[in-house]
């Protein structure tokens, strides 16, 4: 992702050469990383951060907003697929489309 402005995006749990990434819990542990306290005392995902499957993959779905609201976490969720070589959809679809 080259644009400055804050797009929405997937995480594909696939490498770029196609392999699939481990710990096969990696989605809920990147996404537990935004997670926080709820009301009724339950952790709950961040309305911005899920996880999710992506043509049977395992996903991370962002939604753009977040770089709004938060740039560093915005920036940590892309900087994690790249470190991690991780295929990254832009674009896509939001949170509310994926559930």
């Amino acid at each position: 992702m080259t644009t400055s402005e804050s797009t929405t995006f997937i995480i594909v749990g696939l490498t770029k050469q196609g392999r699939k990434f481990r710990p096969s819990d990696w989605a809920e542990r990147l996404c537990g990383v935004m997670s926080a306290f709820g009301a009724e005392r339950k952790m709950k995902y961040s309305p911005y951060v899920g996880p999710g499957d992506y043509n049977g993959e395992k996903a991370v779905f962002v939604d753009g907003r977040l770089g709004e609201i938060e740039p560093m976490a915005y920036r940590f969720m892309l900087n994690f697929a790249q470190d991690n070589d991780l295929q990254i959809i832009d674009g896509v679809c939001s949170l509310e489309e994926k559930k």
